[in-house]
């Protein structure tokens, strides 16, 4: 029973068969294929709008790689103080953005809010030579915490930053879990809520080593081919990148993934609500589940070797501690996740 990440399971049959395809015969490099011009052509059609999309391997990349095009080695991004940018990239969005600094605020759940912004914006002030200047904001969909920011909530940031001129950027190493809880379209979260850059996450959602950086404006996309380039994801073999989301998005195939991760969390939220005895530390809101565990419980979950993260407790609500010997644990379900290892997982923790 592991539930330590969806980066866990491996990539859906329709993108293996995809990648199986594109392999037949010579196809142009660095980019130049028919599966690269296809992809680009169906992102625009998803999104409902004109977008330069550049194909990385890794979210760590997409991540970096955005913020970068997005500031300057004098700029700073105002993100999550425990975002994956800001904690997982081991300093990868500083490198490539040549030093541009991260802003950390707080925020229950791993969401920003407006206010909090504002507030930052007004202790980094506008020309002052003394501090770094804020040129972005990132947030991430879903969040660390596996909560869901609402298209009014993106709005409401954007709204924050826009006396500013911050472009926002979306790290949706998550998205398509994210989409199918709020039941919106892709552009409706995204391009229409004030998103100027979306990092489309692939690799946890059935592909093998696929990621998207989307430029809703493709004028802002200037720098991305040269710094895709310098940090070597241009690959000379991009149609095997392009193929993986052509597998992945045709006929909504990773809207139905993303579907059956979200159910399964669901299927462990709502039983350990039925049973009353475990609390959630937040809501479940993608395909991710965080219970509060007793010591108790954490030496049963051993005791049947489960597999999960212990995760950190900064993000709790105001003024809400966890009990002594209680961790928060985080379990990830994934497109494979089977509901008889949910079933067997809830018998452990219910029993």
């Amino acid at each position: 029973m592991n539930f330590i990440s969806d980066n866990t399971a491996g990539a859906s049959p329709a993108v293996m068969a995809a990648l199986a395809a594109a392999n037949q015969g010579p196809a142009a490099a660095y980019g130049g294929d028919d599966w690269s011009a296809r992809i680009e052509r169906l992102f625009a059609e998803i999104f409902e709008h004109e977008v330069a999309a550049f194909l990385v391997t890794t979210g760590t990349a997409a991540n970096s790689l955005a913020l970068a095009s997005l500031t300057r080695p004098w700029g700073a991004v105002i993100t999550h103080q425990e975002s994956h940018v800001a904690d997982d990239e081991c300093g990868a969005p500083e490198f490539f953005s040549d030093g541009a600094k991260l802003v950390g605020l707080p925020g229950a759940g791993n969401k920003i809010a407006p206010a909090d912004v504002t507030r930052a914006l007004a202790r980094l002030r506008e020309g002052a030579l003394h501090q770094v200047q804020p040129q972005a904001i990132s947030i991430t969909q879903a969040t660390e915490c596996g909560c869901v920011y609402t298209p009014a909530e993106v709005a409401a940031l954007k709204q924050a930053a826009a006396p500013r001129g911050l472009a926002l950027h979306m790290d949706g190493a998550r998205f398509a879990n994210a989409l199918v809880t709020l039941g919106c379209t892709p552009a409706e979260i995204t391009w229409k809520a004030g998103v100027d850059v979306l990092s489309f996450g692939g690799t946890k959602n059935g592909a093998w080593a696929a990621e998207a950086v989307l430029f809703f404006d493709p004028a802002r996309a200037g720098e991305m081919k040269w710094r895709r380039k310098r940090a070597g994801h241009t690959l000379s073999k991009g149609r095997l990148i392009a193929a993986q989301f052509e597998g992945l998005l045709r006929d909504g195939h990773w809207l139905a993934l993303a579907r059956h991760a979200n159910a399964m969390a669901l299927r462990l939220a709502d039983a350990l609500d039925a049973d009353g005895r475990t609390r959630l530390a937040w809501p479940c809101q993608a395909n991710e589940v965080f219970p509060i565990l007793s010591a108790e419980m954490q030496a049963r979950l051993a005791s049947a070797g489960v597999a999960y993260l212990a995760w950190s407790d900064t993000a709790l609500a105001p003024g809400e501690t966890l009990p002594e010997g209680a961790v928060i644990g985080r379990f990830v379900m994934s497109f494979r996740t089977a509901p008889e290892e949910v079933d067997r997982l809830i018998a452990v923790m219910t029993g």
